[in-house]
């Protein structure tokens, strides 16, 4: 008779405890840095004006890079964020003339059924999730280009998404305040489940995770759902701001969420991370974004930024004692 044991990540070093500490707080210093950086090159930067459209601008990206931590952490990558999105803002406008109200509700299934299928491909076929989402990108953009018919569908009445521009108090605007309570779920549902404790060990060492009891594939699965469901929220959020789908509205955000996740310091190679640092990884990478302009630098730079940005982020957080090749 077999009982299940609780698997702990490895005791650290204390030099590796010191590490870990310190890119925990790297996006705050980044982000205070970041103010600090612009409200210099702009003093009219630091006004509620300013910051509550940085903030709006941020909101969906806060929303996909929060999905697709819990992939991360599992140790894979879920690439297809951006396209599902996109598809999503497709349906969502050509739902809500039928759907009304429903169709919010329904996109975000729809895109979570996505993605519990894209996690099922994973675990089931036993494909790496780099290349089942690779995959999954390129059907989804294939799929919105069709459904939509290459072009943009207009949203008449916008009064089932117009809930997102209203302001809470006057000043956060509600898209953000959905944001924040979607990652204030996640890691509460995290803390108190045993899903924080799967997750981690799923991403330190799945091996070690199995043979301990933790339903690795239901993990993976879910975290899959999760991550398209986010994809699908953030596609409301999207078309709240541009009363229109379009199959490649989202397509942008695919590069910028990839940074929030490594810029917050969840490790590439799972099992270290967290939805909290991803939420502030996003913040900076908006400011980045906002800021590009105000210092004089064309946003054709913009990608390079974030290319180089990743790879400095993926090599201060990678976990090199699990990785023992390097290709």
């Amino acid at each position: 008779m077999s009982t299940s044991v609780a698997i702990k990540p490895p005791v650290e070093p204390a030099v590796g405890k010191e590490r870990t500490r310190l890119t925990g707080f790297m996006p705050l210093i980044a982000l205070a840095a970041l103010i600090a950086a612009l409200t210099i090159a702009d003093p009219d930067f630091l006004t509620q004006r300013s910051l509550t459209a940085a903030a709006r601008t941020a909101a969906p990206l806060i929303v996909l890079a929060a999905g697709a931590t819990l992939v991360v952490l599992c140790g894979g990558i879920d690439l297809s964020i951006a396209a599902l999105a996109s598809l999503s803002t497709v349906f969502l406008a050509l739902w809500i003339p039928d759907l009304g109200g429903l169709a919010t509700p329904a996109v975000i299934l729809v895109a979570a059924v996505i993605g519990v299928l894209q996690g099922a491909a994973h675990v089931l076929l036993r494909i790496p999730s780099f290349i089942v989402t690779l995959g999954g990108m390129s059907i989804l953009s294939a799929v919105a280009l069709v459904v939509s018919g290459a072009g943009t569908v207009r949203v008449v009445d916008d009064s089932t998404v117009k809930w997102l521009d209203l302001y809470v108090g006057g000043y956060v605007p509600m898209s953000v305040m959905v944001a924040v309570i979607v990652v204030a779920l996640i890691a509460v549902l995290l803390k108190v489940t045993p899903l924080q404790s799967w997750v981690s060990a799923t991403g330190y060492s799945e091996s070690a995770a199995r043979l301990a009891g933790t339903p690795v594939d239901l993990v993976k699965i879910g975290a899959f759902a999760v991550s398209g469901a986010c994809a699908g929220l953030a596609a409301v959020m999207l078309v709240s701001r541009q009363f229109s789908g379009g199959p490649t509205m989202a397509d942008n955000l695919l590069l910028p969420a990839v940074a929030a996740i490594v810029v917050g310091g969840t490790a590439i190679t799972g099992g270290h991370g967290s939805v909290w640092r991803s939420l502030a990884g996003a913040l900076v990478v908006t400011l980045l974004r906002v800021g590009l302009p105000i210092v004089g630098v064309p946003s054709a730079y913009e990608q390079i930024l974030y290319g180089a940005i990743i790879v400095v982020a993926v090599a201060l957080t990678l976990d090199k004692s699990k990785v023992s090749i390097i290709k």
